[in-house]
């Protein structure tokens, strides 16, 4: 589809359908069509049960059907042309989500000369599942987090195709939010990954173990996060739909099971507190065989220029800390209590509500990137760090507290008339998405998001320099206002750490 400026391609199979045989295998090679491709409208996303579905069904225009990925390049580009290439990872908690829909559509990336690529991914109990007759079934396959060899696949599609619209296989930005940033820090780190792209950039990913980071596939209590293994929830997940048994029967009645049994309305437990029937990434061995910390911590990561960055007031999800009240937070720092106290409530007088935002979001998300960023310094590569730290006035009362959750996407992407309440653009608004699409086209070009008329953006060093967006919209190089909240974050992490280590 052209509008003029630039041109579409949505739809196209990356890969074949994993249905039928191929439920739970690791992802096929796509089954070439017969004549003209109609790429006009998106494919069907991947299977989920969506917000507020009813029980026993899938989301409207979701399917087990779902490789499919799209493309925006600027119009009149030549096949010998070779532009730089981002692609999108989608969040959702690896149960949700798309590479569809306005909000990330890659037109202003195109107006830049930068070919835009988002794709699907196969999500929940299809996308992370293992079970015993699953691990013995065709033992020289992969086995366990198939969304991330879905995710494989893709960019070896691109390696493969994107030279045909003009696109620089030897140029490929891989960046994702959430779920998305996460596996952007596994495909940083899964060793079959290597060589398919050349930047990264990880929104609200986090990057240290406990956040989606790999369960362990056939081992109980081999970790202090995951205390339970992927083939245990697999069994699990039968016996909630009477599929009893562990052989090869039983895996033939699981994937006689409707999508929609599958989904199972996205539950995670059997009933509330009820056995876990849901795994997240799995760290198999083979294709997942670390998990980003522990490649991170050796310096086994891919050598890529990086840009890393989260919110100020993320909050939400699983993971996060649940105390009811500042004395009961603080607690939990033991001899750290004190500096925590320090950084977090100087006065004494700030609203619990706010302290926890914050820490939640330091300890999964802030700290974690920080650690990430220091590793890539570690080992002399260009690396950009980001606190987006604004909200539009006529959001301010929903987040009283800071940014949240993938606040920036929409500025990343100036795609602002798709944003959550569709909220008025101001003229702040329209300032920051195209001084952020910009940034990030450079990168994408060059790995440096800097260019003329452009706030600098320094490069991370241990001095702690960042690129913040401040409270008024405003991008300022200056040292992270949250060094002495991280540097307690740190703190208690490796207390943990060595806690952990002597078995306590």
């Amino acid at each position: 589809m052209n509008n003029g400026e630039v041109d579409s391609f949505k739809g196209i199979p990356y890969a074949g359908a994993p249905v039928g045989d191929y439920r739970w295998r690791p992802t096929q090679a796509v089954n070439p069509w017969a004549g003209e491709l109609d790429a006009t409208e998106y494919g069907a996303n991947c299977a989920q049960a969506g917000w507020g579905g009813a029980p026993g069904t899938i989301t409207e225009g979701s399917s087990e059907d779902c490789l499919y990925l799209n493309l925006w390049k600027p119009s009149n580009t030549k096949s010998d042309e070779k532009l730089p290439v981002m692609v999108w990872i989608h969040g959702g908690g690896f149960v949700g989500g798309s590479g569809s829909g306005p909000g990330i559509a890659g037109n202003e990336f195109a107006k830049q000369g930068v070919i835009l690529i988002t794709f699907n991914y196969r999500l929940g109990r299809l996308g992370h599942f293992a079970f015993p007759a699953l691990s013995s079934e065709h033992p020289e396959e992969l086995k366990g987090s198939y969304a991330y060899m879905d995710q494989i696949a893709a960019l070896q599609w691109v390696q493969k195709n994107v030279s045909a619209f003009g696109g620089d296989p030897d140029n490929v930005t891989i960046f994702g939010f959430s779920a998305g940033g996460v596996s952007v820090h596994s495909l940083l780190t899964i060793p079959s990954a290597r060589g398919l792209f050349h930047k990264a950039i990880s929104h609200s990913g986090g990057g240290r173990d406990g956040v989606l980071t790999g369960r362990p596939l056939n081992e109980e209590n081999a970790d202090i996060f995951y205390k339970v293994s992927a083939e245990t929830i697999g069994i699990n997940f039968a016996h909630k739909l009477g599929v009893e048994g562990t052989d090869a029967a039983a895996l033939a009645k699981l994937r006689a099971l409707t999508i929609e049994e599958i989904v199972s309305g996205g539950q995670e437990t059997d009933g509330e507190g009820g056995p876990r029937i849901y795994s997240g990434p799995i760290l198999d061995g083979k294709l997942v065989v670390e998990t980003a910390e522990s490649a991170y911590k050796a310096g086994r990561q891919a050598m890529v220029p990086l840009i890393i960055g989260s919110s100020s007031a993320e909050v939400g999800g699983s993971f996060v800390n649940n105390s009811n009240s500042k004395e009961e937070l603080f607690a939990l720092f033991g001899d750290l209590k004190d500096k925590a106290k320090a950084a977090y409530d100087p006065e004494g007088s700030k609203d619990f509500a706010e302290v926890i935002a914050k820490f939640n979001t330091d300890w999964v998300w802030a700290e974690p990137a920080r650690f990430v960023a220091n590793a890539f310094v570690a080992k002399g590569e260009p690396t950009f760090l980001f606190h987006f730290d604004f909200v539009p006035d006529p959001l301010k009362e929903r987040m009283p507290y800071g940014a949240g959750h993938g606040s920036e996407i929409s500025y990343v992407f100036s795609t602002l008339n798709a944003r959550r309440g569709n909220p008025e653009k101001t003229p702040t608004d329209e300032k920051l998405a195209k001084i952020l699409n910009v940034y990030w086209a450079n990168f994408a070009k060059t790995g440096d998001p800097n260019g003329n008329g452009l706030p600098t953006w320094p490069q991370y060093s241990p001095e702690n320099e960042i690129l913040e967006i401040q409270t008024d919209g405003t991008p300022m190089g200056k040292q992270d206002p949250r060094q002495t909240r991280l540097d307690v974050i740190q703190k208690a992490v490796k207390l943990r750490e060595q806690l952990q280590s002597r078995g306590i």
